[in-house]
């Protein structure tokens, strides 16, 4: 019995690990497509960014002219990187950060009026949050340079026997 249903089942898991790269790489393209036209929108009208960092944003622990650069140079760095899988989980896990510090600084997402804004930073947080946990996936340049680069790296759990 036990048999025949995993081989029933055994085609749709080797279906999904196939799909996987793919899904892994949509969602960085989703989340990265959304931040990095907003960055360019900024650039476009960098005196009304200006305004919106000095009167509407409220950037913890930042001047609004260094929150502003700082907040555009991540919207069109951050993407790029996320999309060609440089940097993986180290830059996947500053991505997720600065997505929590723009819903944290615009207060506006915190009132019922906000609200829908809020709930797509949360869900760009959790692809963010997954993609944090599993890596860029193998359609990514880690992934390449690992293939390539990485086989003299040693596994530090082959060291204690694991």
């Amino acid at each position: 019995m036990i048999i025949k249903i995993a081989a029933v089942i055994r085609p749709f898991v080797r279906a999904f690990d196939f799909l996987s790269p793919f899904g892994d790489l949509l969602a960085r393209i989703w989340v990265a497509q959304v931040f990095f036209m907003s960055g360019l929108l900024k650039v476009q009208a960098w005196q009304s960014t200006k305004m919106l960092f000095e009167h509407v944003y409220r950037v913890p622990f930042l001047t609004p002219h260094f929150a502003a650069v700082f907040g555009t140079a991540a919207e069109l760095i951050l993407p790029v990187l996320l999309v060609i899988g440089l940097g993986g989980r180290f830059v996947i896990l500053i991505f997720f950060i600065y997505n929590a510090v723009c819903a944290i600084s615009y207060p506006f997402l915190w009132t019922s009026a906000g609200a829908a804004g809020l709930s797509q930073h949360m869900n760009w947080g959790l692809l963010l949050m997954l993609l944090m946990f599993h890596g860029s996936g193998k359609l990514s340049l880690d992934y390449l340079i690992h293939q390539y680069h990485g086989h003299h790296l040693i596994n530090p759990l082959k060291r204690f026997g694991s």
